[in-house]
């Protein structure tokens, strides 16, 4: 069973529900492949579950080129006041920025 990931990213607010957050990311992806081995999806659209990125080194840079886009916006000088939830957006941008 699916969890919506943005639904969940809005409850990280410490280490535990970070912890949490990483394994149903890590489910996502592995119910993708699941998806994807047993009906693929057109070469021409998106994945079954939006992943843009799937191996460790692509989804990496993604999520660092995503942090690093959106550390030079305009709120970038406000301090981050729930750490863990940037921690889990930026993993979560990971999955789906090119």
């Amino acid at each position: 069973m699916s969890v919506d990931l943005y639904e969940l990213l809005e409850s990280v607010n410490d280490e535990q529900s970070f912890i949490g957050f990483i394994e149903a990311l890590g489910s996502d992806f592995s119910n993708e492949r699941v998806l994807e081995k047993t009906t693929p999806s057109s070469p021409y659209g998106p994945v079954a579950l939006g992943w843009e990125n799937g191996s460790v080194d692509t989804f990496l840079d993604a999520a660092a080129a995503w942090a690093s886009a959106n550390s030079r916006s305009s709120l970038s000088n406000a301090p981050v006041s729930n750490v863990w939830l940037r921690c889990a957006t930026i993993l979560l941008a990971g999955k789906f920025y090119e």
